[in-house]
């Protein structure tokens, strides 16, 4: 049996811009993307705390240390620079896997600078 789990999320993060004239997806800190686990190209969920509205899409990096959060393309229609998001990845396995999983939570700062990193 394969069980799809949630992977983990940054929360509560600050978009700092978003760009219509973009194909599409998400740019991420880097150094946030490797704290949360997430890759690039992966798929990552959008919870718009500020808006209420929620997407998928996928991740690219920005700079490292930079704090970027960047809604690119259609994305940029329901996520505007300024608001508040939680940024979720799941994961498809088995059930053993599943069952001893812990996801991971990288919390951030207005900044989007971490300020915890713990299991849930």
């Amino acid at each position: 049996m394969r069980r799809r789990m949630f992977g983990g999320k940054i929360h509560r993060a600050t978009v700092t811009d978003a760009n219509l004239d973009y194909e599409g997806s998400l740019t991420i800190d880097a150094s946030l993307m490797d704290a949360a686990g997430i890759l690039l190209h992966e798929e990552v969920h959008i919870w718009n705390v500020t808006r209420g509205s929620r997407l998928a899409t996928y991740a690219i990096p920005g700079p490292a240390g930079s704090g970027v959060i960047c809604a690119n393309g259609a994305a940029a229609h329901l996520v505007k620079k300024g608001d508040v998001i939680i940024i979720a990845t799941f994961f498809d396995m088995d059930d053993a896997e599943a069952r001893v999983h812990v996801p991971r939570a990288i919390m951030v700062d207005k900044n989007n600078k971490p300020v915890a990193h713990k299991p849930l």
